[in-house]
């Protein structure tokens, strides 16, 4: 089984700001991407991850499952004020 670690990709102010200001072109994308070791501990902080996201976009998580192939997604976004999944599926 492949497996590897959750990973959880948002934008900020200041990644914007720093993707936008990058003349020499080296910041590929205005999106950070951050790793954690448990997708317990990813969850624990999905709250502020909202809170942090601009735009648009949901806060987008990848992981993989026990026991399956391939990488899982997940949209987040406050539904009432609460951290829920608004899209999920394999990639």
């Amino acid at each position: 089984m492949s497996r590897f670690k959750p990973e959880v990709s948002y934008m900020t102010e200041q990644s914007w700001r720093n993707y936008r200001n990058d003349y020499s072109k080296k910041i590929k994308s205005p999106t950070i991407t951050k790793e954690y070791p448990t997708y317990a501990e990813l969850k624990r902080n999905i709250e502020q991850h909202l809170k942090d996201n601009i735009g648009d976009d949901p806060v987008y998580v990848v992981r993989s499952k026990r026991g399956e192939w391939g990488e899982w997604f997940e949209h987040w976004e406050f539904v009432n004020g609460v951290p829920t999944i608004v899209k999920e599926g394999w990639n």
